[in-house]
């Protein structure tokens, strides 16, 4: 069967990545390994990695939804599993700490039509989607050796397939299954200490949509419960202010990542 291109409405999407009930927290889960790709070696596998994000979507008016949502992700020993909070850059000789991902908030609205590829039972959403904007590093000096480049550059290659009867079922506010497959390039983090190496990172991972918090992965349960309460839940409304991102986080806890503390740094639940 061949797939045919349709245009989805924005209910639709929003029944895949969240749910069209706004007092439910949707948790969608993923797992992968991040590689070195640097021009004349061999990939050299880095990391595993495990991830979720916690999103909430709130009609603002016909056929228009907020979204809000959170999202960690570990970067974790790529023999062992074990989560890293120090690294030996194989590179350099040095040991770095490790900043985890604890982005808060990310958000958008979701409105107008979705492209998506209906091929009978199956419906996949595909995103292709490539970040370019100025690094927000690059005008301090003391983070040349973290990130010196001028434009923060990435692409994101996002495939979230789930089953065409679930959309099209008025009766369900959330599909009932998703398959995730999410690629990456990016530069180097700026935690791994890599200056103007040459150089990116590829990431490959799949994921899923879960039925809660009590089916995440036990390393992510454990960590949100201990240390991060606060990515038990979607925010409650729409937050004011920027998306977070990796190289934010990373300038404002720069001191706490020379002094060698553990990350995500510790984040009290919502009430």
């Amino acid at each position: 069967m061949v797939a045919q291109i349709q245009e989805l409405d924005a209910q639709q999407w929003v029944k895949t990545r969240s749910s069209l009930d706004s007092s439910q927290s949707t948790f969608l889960i993923w797992t992968g390994k991040i590689y070195a790709f640097i021009p004349g070696e061999k990939r050299k596998l880095l990391f595993k990695i495990v991830g979720m994000s916690v999103s909430r979507c709130i009609a603002t008016e016909e056929g228009k939804w907020d979204f809000t949502s959170r999202e960690l992700t570990y970067y974790l020993n790529p023999e062992t599993g074990e989560i890293l909070n120090k690294w030996e850059n194989p590179w350099t000789g040095e040991t770095v700490t490790v900043m985890h991902v604890a982005n808060n908030p990310v958000q958008g609205e979701f409105k107008g039509k979705f492209p998506a590829q209906v091929e009978g039972d199956s419906t996949t959403f595909v995103f292709d989607i490539f970040p370019t904007y100025p690094n927000p590093l690059a005008a301090d000096s003391k983070f040349a050796e973290y990130s010196p480049q001028q434009i923060y550059q990435a692409a994101e290659l996002f495939k979230l397939t789930v089953p065409t009867a679930d959309l099209e079922n008025s009766e369900m506010t959330s599909v009932s299954q998703l398959k995730l497959s999410w690629d990456r390039i990016g530069q180097w983090l700026p935690w791994m200490k890599m200056g103007d190496r040459p150089g990116q990172l590829i990431y490959s991972a799949t994921g899923s949509k879960v039925n809660g918090f009590t089916e995440l992965p036990q390393l992510l349960q454990d960590e949100i419960n201990t240390r991060v309460p606060l990515y038990k839940n979607a925010p409650k409304s729409f937050l004011d202010g920027e998306d977070m991102t990796s190289w934010l986080y990373f300038q404002q806890h720069f001191d706490a990542y020379l002094a060698g503390e553990m990350f995500p740094k510790s984040v009290a639940e919502e009430f």
